[in-house]
């Protein structure tokens, strides 16, 4: 669609804006409208206390309506002075790996936050469940999507709720897309060009280790490119071509370092994704369909995300992405909301990329298998 009209734009940015609004105000777009107790917190303990739970996670806490940190786990003793002090979490409440289980005795926790590395996430989600606590985990959810379905079923057996740190799909100026797309706001959707890549640093870190990490870029920032594409559509790719690329075979002898790949969704639209540890500046998606265009660049940052169309700009207001997935989540709990970010929205990610990584091994198209 061309831009022809300053009067269509300017209708156009006042309409986003006023839904992005509205959105922010009931808690998100996708979700229920039925509303969490305001006076009802639940206590969450972050387990790894690493740099996002340090600069992201708890900060995002301070901003909850209905969350509150209450307890940690670290077996890093300087942590747990450093964080008692700034938040106010006395020893009973502090715990290591050792003491995890006694985590199940502690009333003042209702759901355990797994922060740790990819590989730890199977082991420490079906504990929590076992402790008979609420579990949420970053992403991505697992190594592989056996042990996505066993914490699934772990969490189930428990009868506990399992969320996934989908924080993108909580984020206004996604979401304004995903209503664009949906809407047909510039038609049928046809096309997605996606990626997330960044020049990756010390080569003794756990994210280049195959059994912490799973696999490199893709498992990483690759899953955003993967999921933006999953989002606007709301469908599940059939078909996956993949390659790979590396340039340095001793810092990513075991991960993968840059990967692009194609996909096929069932209503017919393409996407385009890539994913790298050896460059910076990729963080966007576009998305094509037969009368216009719109996007995100840059699409997954903490802060700052800017959208465009062809109608004009997609402007919202920022939120504490963290904050808010963390609320939403709660929601899921205190007022028996669905949880759109569920143990399966994690699987499926996982057998997206487990047909990405059998496409580059086996040279050839791969039909993902379904939940």
């Amino acid at each position: 669609m061309s831009i022809s009209n300053s009067s269509d734009r300017r209708t156009f940015v006042k309409t986003v804006s006023a839904s992005l609004a509205a959105g922010a105000a009931a808690g998100g777009f996708f979700t229920s409208s039925a509303k969490a107790n305001d006076d009802k917190k639940l206590g969450f303990a972050l387990v790894g206390l690493g740099g996002l739970s340090t600069n992201q996670i708890a900060p995002g806490l301070l901003n909850s309506k209905h969350c509150k940190l209450t307890a940690i786990v670290t077996d890093t003793p300087e942590k747990e002075k450093v964080w008692g002090d700034k938040y106010g979490i006395t020893q009973d409440h502090i715990y290591n790996y050792d003491s995890f289980d006694k985590i199940a005795n502690d009333d003042t926790v209702d759901v355990i936050y797994i922060v740790l590395p990819n590989g730890m996430h199977p082991e420490y989600v079906k504990r929590a469940a076992k402790a008979g606590k609420h579990v949420f985990c970053e992403k991505p959810m697992a190594n592989t999507s056996k042990d996505c379905r066993e914490m699934i079923d772990a969490c189930q057996k428990a009868n506990r709720n399992l969320g996934i740190g989908y924080r993108c799909q909580f984020e206004p100026h996604h979401q304004a897309c995903r209503e664009l797309a949906q809407q047909k706001t510039f038609g049928d959707l046809k096309f997605i060009n996606a990626g997330f890549g960044f020049k990756i640093g010390d080569p003794t870190q756990w994210r280049l280790r195959r059994d912490l990490a799973g696999g490199g870029a893709l498992m990483d920032v690759g899953i955003y490119a993967l999921q933006a594409c999953r989002f606007l559509t709301g469908e599940e790719p059939i078909e996956i071509v993949a390659r790979e690329t590396k340039t340095d075979l001793q810092k990513f002898a075991e991960v993968d370092e840059t990967i692009t790949w194609e996909m096929k969704f069932p209503s017919g639209v393409l996407a385009n994704c890539v994913t790298t540890y050896n460059f910076n500046g990729v963080n966007q998606f576009r998305a094509f369909a037969s009368n216009g265009e719109f996007g995100l660049n840059p699409a997954f940052s903490y802060k700052g995300n800017k959208g465009s169309s062809s109608k004009g700009p997609i402007e919202a207001i920022e939120t504490d992405q963290f904050a808010v997935e963390m609320d939403a989540f709660a929601q899921t709990i205190l007022t028996e909301q669905p949880n759109q970010v569920s143990g399966e929205e994690g699987l499926r990610d996982l057998l997206a990329i487990e047909a990405i990584y059998a496409s580059i091994a086996q040279g050839k198209m791969v039909k993902p298998e379904t939940v």
